[in-house]
C-alpha cells in the first residue's frame, strides 16, 4: 500500500507563486512513477505533469514554462513548483504515484485558489 499526502495548497493572487509537496510512505519502489492531476469544478481531472523513475518529465501544454515537477527521492517526496499563476489555475491538485504495471494511488488533494 502507497500514502500520498499533499500539502501547500492555498489562494494567491494572479502571477504569484506556489509551490506544492506530496510526501509518499508504504511501499515504494524506484520504478514509479509520480505526478499531479488537477481538478476544477464541472471539468474533468486532468493530468498536470509527471515524472518518470528515470526522470522524464511531461507537462500540460496549459502549463509548460510555468510549472516545475521535481523529487527528493531520500524524503520520498514529490514537488511542483507554480510560477506565473493564473486564474485557470485554480483546481483541486492530487497527487499520483503509478506502478510500473499500471495500479495507480492518489492523495486526498489540496485546493490551490487563484484569484484575478
Amino acid at each position: 500500500q502507497v500514502q500520498l499526502v499533499e500539502s501547500g495548497g492555498g489562494l494567491v493572487q494572479a502571477g504569484e507563486s506556489l509551490t506544492l509537496s506530496c510526501a509518499a510512505s508504504g511501499s515504494i519502489f524506484s520504478s514509479d512513477a509520480v505526478g499531479w492531476y488537477r481538478q476544477a469544478p464541472g471539468n474533468e481531472r486532468e493530468l498536470v505533469a509527471r515524472i518518470t523513475s528515470v526522470g522524464n518529465t511531461n507537462y500540460a501544454d496549459s502549463v509548460k514554462g510555468r510549472f516545475t515537477i521535481s523529487t527528493d527521492n531520500a524524503k520520498n517526496t514529490v514537488y511542483l513548483k507554480m510560477n506565473s499563476l493564473k486564474p485557470e489555475d485554480t483546481a483541486v491538485y492530487y497527487c499520483t504515484l503509478v506502478r510500473i504495471w499500471g495500479r495507480t494511488y492518489w492523495g486526498q488533494g489540496t485546493q490551490v485558489t487563484v484569484s484575478s
